[in-house]
């Protein structure tokens, strides 16, 4: 039986994206005794290797490189987005797309959620001189997760990992995907969360426009944790702005990265509406992260 050959090319500005050595000997104690795993560091060196590679883990892939990976039977990726990797492998093939971020990201959001229920964010934009939030002037701004309503758009493996942690915490969770978006804004039109975990590839540009936006009740506290092309940035600010909208935690931006404020709309921090948060596409962060990708395809059958 002719042996598995790993080839890992996980190079990453972020550390907790990138393998190291320890993610690499976990990885070793996953696949079968006797393959060989190799760790790439450059495109060179990747390229190199690609030829041998039965099973291939990288963050990026080229259609074109299908005709030099001549023994290859897995491509995956830690990515649940598709914008890296090709979608359609020649047959035979076998692409995999992460899905193991849904518990990490659900902590997020649901973080988000406990401090804006429990003043954290009114506590920070209390604007006195003496930097003592008074307890009588908080009090009314504090309530409980608990009883809530969120309603989550794209409810694939992370948007269902978030609908369960709501779930835990005593709020009523109602999930949309393809087969039922139709019927989202009249289920909205009562929601206290209205959470996005959207993929960017399947029409969802501007899908929170203006027009959802008017749907949505004042109450409503946006939150998108899938892709920046999904909202519409300048109908939310407005909406912000306006209290339109309670408030909005976006993780993600149409550009990014997101080096400072002016490539999020043009905007200064003085433009900015303080009921917004705004975060580098961190949701996922935690230093586990390859060997929970590791993890996956071990349980999936893919290593």
């Amino acid at each position: 039986m002719a042996k598995n050959v790993y080839l890992v090319w996980l190079e990453w500005p972020e550390k907790c994206f990138r393998v190291d050595a320890q993610a690499l000997s976990y990885l070793k104690t996953l696949v079968p005794r006797g393959s060989e795993v190799i760790r790439a560091k450059t495109r060179t060196g990747f390229m190199r290797a690609l030829p041998r590679a039965t099973h291939v883990i990288t963050w990026y892939f080229k259609s074109e490189w299908f005709d030099r990976a001549t023994a290859l039977k897995v491509l995956a990726t830690p990515s649940a987005g598709q914008e890296l990797l090709p979608t359609v492998a020649p047959r035979g093939i076998k692409i995999h797309f992460g899905g193991f971020h849904g518990q990490i990201m659900a902590e997020s959001v649901i973080a988000f959620a406990l401090a804006w229920c429990r003043g954290f964010f009114a506590a920070r934009n209390y604007s006195e001189t003496s930097g003592v939030v008074p307890r009588t002037w908080l009090s009314d701004k504090c309530s409980s997760i608990a009883g809530t309503k969120a309603v989550i758009a794209g409810y694939g493996k992370v948007g269902r990992a978030i609908g369960e942690a709501f779930e835990k915490f005593g709020c009523t969770v109602e999930g949309f995907s393809r087969k039922n978006i139709k019927s989202l804004p009249q289920a909205a039109a009562d929601c206290d969360w209205f959470v996005m975990a959207l993929p960017s590839t399947t029409g969802t540009d501007n899908f929170l426009n203006a027009k959802l936006i008017a749907a949505l009740p004042r109450k409503c506290v946006i939150a998108n944790v899938g892709r920046g092309n999904s909202i519409d940035e300048a109908a939310l600010i407005k909406a912000l702005k306006a209290r339109r909208l309670a408030g909005a935690y976006l993780d993600v931006a149409k550009v990014e990265p997101l080096a400072n404020l002016r490539t999020f709309i043009g905007a200064k921090k003085d433009d900015m509406p303080d009921n917004l948060i705004l975060m580098p596409h961190s949701a996922a962060f935690t230093p586990d992260y390859v060997k929970m990708c590791f993890r996956e395809l071990k349980d999936e059958g893919l290593i």
